[in-house]
């Protein structure tokens, strides 16, 4: 392969920077964070691969369309000078892989005087603006804010090719994380490898691309959270709110430290600056401006950091030493960091645990917790894993996270608690939790009191064997309780039972966790009955088929046309057999449970042992759906047969309630109301908050 002069000249002016930056860091950050920034770099990372990259194919320009929106929802505002060929991928980009929310594409020229000018009104849909004399990147950005139309500003360097899916997962981050005022996305490599995940700003004004030349699945980088600042090559702001705070600062034109002074002056005026790694965005670093910060453009990112760092001088007060080299522990400094610790990655659509989970950790957050979740299989399981990191979750896996010692060894100091569910995992876990993190405070969440369930199964089946199972099961419960700071049980019949078989324990409650989803469709447009629940919970698997083969007879008799809507993952051959059932629907897993707690006229939870709190109950109950259930299925749960619910307990019962509240609106209305009012008396978020403060965050 021939190497040309100008290769020559991009190769040494490239390695004259490298020792240019290396020096400036070494004086700046010392020599151990430039060594680890260095390692970085040639450490050979996990990139993202090819397939899950889009990258236009270089090709002659020829005229194309760009979808556009005369009501947009955000303005795309991309300052371009010269650098056609990055100006051309970043918009056929946006042309092959359309965002879905509604936008509109602005590109300022700043006087441009390659093939730009001639180009750009070429391509339709692209508003097209050309500044009278170059100003520089700040002066092209504030004149795009003022043609904007759409709701959200999106800037949004040349030099990027966004990837699908990138504007929604930007735009909707201010819909689910409350008081967010600017939003920043991960930016890339072309090589998939990681350039920034939110940057970090230290006290001397001086910057960091936290994650540079890491690989963007490290746990560490694949997080949503707050961060000092997000690069201007792609972020998010209100168009309101950046009039407001009178757009980019313009005494740091032409260029360099507009973005980080915008972060700051969004978070004096109240609002989060987040980072949302699901937002990707490729970046070629220095494709317009260069690398070099001794030369060019580039020059002003260093006489700006002094004039940003006496601006900002109050606030950079409390951010990290020069010489720090970032870490997620330093990062949450500020904040309770609680360790959550489970046999698997949860599953919230797969079993109620699950969702109880991921609902505490969704609250921790909302408490102003950190939320680390470890699980100790170390299995990534998508798109859980992915789902916990964009609420804010700091979710590891293998590789990246090493056998439960040394990963505890490395993290333990920064808990202030440590949650870890199910006896089976506490076990294993507790001395390691209290070698590397004896401050922690160590919380047993039962999920349910195991060796309660597996008893109850013993006496339904009369299997003696099972019943010395379950003292065994006893016995290791009531030894990991004893060993821990506090007990989490999901009902005070549960708490009544600990108060005689661990008297010295403290035990707490905390339920199932749900989000109130309201009402659904009314009785009329309603049909059918239905069952949700995991077929590996032995219960479950019981009771559909004492219901099928029991009560269902006795309801089609009377309600010839009603059908029943088996669902759950993990489906059982003896499940599956009763599809041959006339009016018996076998789904198995659905991906999408909300039709069926909005369509179907009752749920059924026809449980005939088991222990805890039962998820399905409340699932259901939270949509407006009543429910007919056993009595165990309803223990602990606050329910008044005929007011929250009907129960029966024998074939005969459990049939007649079901088809007295098929046919009675009235009755349906009522149990509606009441199970709506019940969720959120005692199985809401905020039903849980007073438990989640005194057990997880008191200090």
């Amino acid at each position: 392969m021939s190497v040309s002069p100008a290769d020559l000249r991009f190769m040494f002016l490239r390695g004259l920077g490298l020792v240019r930056r290396g020096w400036t860091s070494l004086r700046a950050r010392g020599w151990r964070a430039t060594w680890d920034r260095t390692r970085a770099q040639f450490r050979r990372a996990t990139p993202l691969p090819p397939s899950q990259l889009y990258l236009p194919q270089a090709a002659p320009f020829a005229p194309f369309a760009v979808p556009t929106s005369e009501a947009p929802v955000a303005s795309l505002v991309i300052p371009v000078f010269d650098q056609f060929a990055h100006t051309l991928a970043c918009l056929r980009a946006l042309a092959a892989h359309p965002p879905a929310t509604p936008f509109e594409v602005i590109v300022v020229d700043d006087g441009s005087r390659d093939e730009t000018a001639d180009a750009l009104p070429r391509i339709a849909g692209v508003r097209y603006h050309r500044r009278t004399a170059n100003g520089g990147f700040i002066a092209a950005c504030n004149d795009g804010a003022s043609l904007a139309r759409g709701e959200h500003l999106v800037f949004l360097n040349n030099d990027t090719v966004p990837q699908p899916g990138w504007l929604e997962a930007l735009l909707g981050t201010f819909d689910d994380e409350p008081g967010t005022g600017m939003v920043g996305a991960q930016l890339l490599y072309p090589d998939g490898r990681l350039q920034e995940a939110g940057g970090v700003v230290f006290a001397d004004g001086s910057g960091w691309n936290y994650g540079k030349f890491e690989s963007p699945e490290d746990p560490r980088f694949a997080y949503l959270r707050d961060c000092d600042y997000a690069s201007g090559a792609a972020i998010a702001i209100p168009r309101a709110l950046f009039a407001a705070l009178g757009g980019f600062d313009t005494r740091y034109a032409p260029a360099y430290y507009e973005d980080t002074d915008l972060a700051f002056a969004v978070r004096a005026a109240g609002h989060r600056v987040v980072y949302q790694p699901a937002s990707r965005v490729i970046h070629v670093e220095g494709g317009t401006a260069g690398t070099d910060t001794q030369v060019g453009m580039k020059a002003y990112q260093v006489r700006n950091r002094d004039t940003f760092a006496a601006h900002r001088a109050t606030a950079l007060a409390a951010h990290l030493p020069a010489n720090t080299v970032p870490t997620p522990a330093l990062l949450h400094r500020r904040q309770k960091q609680i360790l959550v610790i489970d046999a698997q990655t949860p599953r919230p659509d797969h079993d109620s645990g699950s969702l109880r989970l991921v609902n505490l950790m969704r609250l921790l957050r909302e408490e102003g917790a950190h939320v680390v979740f470890l699980p100790a299989d170390r299995h990534r399981v998508e798109p859980y894993a992915s789902q916990l990191q964009r609420m804010g979750v700091e979710a590891w896996h293998a590789p990246f996270a090493a056998r439960a010692p040394a990963w505890l060894r490395e993290h333990g100091h920064r808990f202030d608690a440590v949650m870890v569910s199910r006896h089976y995992v506490a076990s294993e876990f507790i001395p390691l939790v209290r070698a590397h993190a004896p401050q922690a405070r160590l919380i047993f969440d039962t999920v349910d009191l195991h060796y309660l369930r597996e008893r109850r199964g013993a006496e339904v089946s009369g299997d003696t064997a099972l019943a010395r199972a379950a003292e065994r099961t006893r016995a290791l419960e009531l030894s990991v309780i004893a060993k821990c700071d506090a007990t989490l049980v999901v009902s005070e019949v549960e708490r009544e039972l600990l108060r005689s078989d661990a008297p010295s324990a403290q035990v707490e409650i905390l339920s199932n966790l749900h989000r109130v989803a309201g009402a659904g469709k009314p009785f009329a447009d309603r049909h059918d009955l239905v069952f949700v629940g995991g077929f590996r919970h032995p219960p479950n698997v019981d009771a559909v088929l004492w219901f099928v083969r029991e009560a269902f007879p006795r309801i089609r008799e009377r309600l010839p046309e009603v059908q029943f809507h088996c669902i759950g993952s993990h489906t059982p051959p003896d499940i599956q057999a009763l599809a041959a059932v006339p009016g018996v629907i076998v789904h198995g897993h659905v991906a999408d449970i909300d039709p069926y707690m909005d369509g179907c006229r009752i749920a059924l939870a026809p449980l005939r042992y088991g222990a805890g709190v039962k998820g399905k109950v409340n699932l259901s109950m939270a949509h407006g759906q009543p429910v007919v259930a056993t009595p165990c299925a309803v223990e602990g749960m606050h329910l008044r047969d005929g007011d929250d619910v009907l129960d029966g307990d024998t074939p005969d019962a459990f049939a007649d309630a079901v088809v007295r509240l098929y046919r009675d609106e009235a009755l349906w209305t009522t149990l509606s109301r009441n199970g709506l009012h019940s969720v959120a008396a005692h199985f809401s978020l905020d039903a849980a908050r007073d438990t989640v403060r005194r057990v997880f965050l008191a200090t």
